[in-house]
């Protein structure tokens, strides 16, 4: 069965705050001091739009055999993970996530193209159990024997 996660809208949010933030200071100074600032406001609301649909448009597709992390809006880039190829798992837990019941996984790859794969801003799950018992089922019907 697969598994289809997507960072949350509270996190695409907070990612792309301090742009947000950037955008009304400077609405503010160019209302307050120097109309030509508005311009820099504009961009930087612009900006933080498109970090806000970036993040919300990335998708990370848990299979029995691969993860494939697709992201990108105008430009799609999709790439794919074997799972033997994980080694660890480190979730990643700050306090602003923690009041949104997120979380950051980190999965650590033998992969040269993806040493590090990150699956951000996801809901708290089990799902790290779930992925080790995939990895080790997949090891294991591919009669993969790890050295350290």
């Amino acid at each position: 069965m697969d598994i289809c996660l997507k960072p949350t809208a509270v996190f695409a949010f907070i990612k792309s705050c301090p742009w947000l933030a950037l955008a009304v200071l400077m609405m503010y100074l160019a209302n307050r001091f120097l109309p030509a600032l508005i311009l820099l406001s504009l961009l930087s609301a612009a900006f933080s739009l498109y970090r806000y649909l970036y993040i919300r448009r990335c998708s990370y597709l848990v299979t029995g055999q691969y993860i494939r992390l697709s992201q990108g809006i105008f430009f799609k880039r999709i790439a794919t993970v074997e799972l033997f190829r994980i080694k660890d798992y480190i979730i990643e837990e700050p306090f602003l996530l923690q009041l949104f019941r997120l979380m950051d996984l980190q999965l650590k790859t033998t992969d040269p193209e993806n040493p590090v794969v990150w699956l951000r801003g996801i809901p708290q799950s089990d799902i790290v159990e779930t992925l080790r018992e995939r990895i080790l089922e997949t090891r294991r019907r591919n009669q993969i024997i790890e050295l350290n």
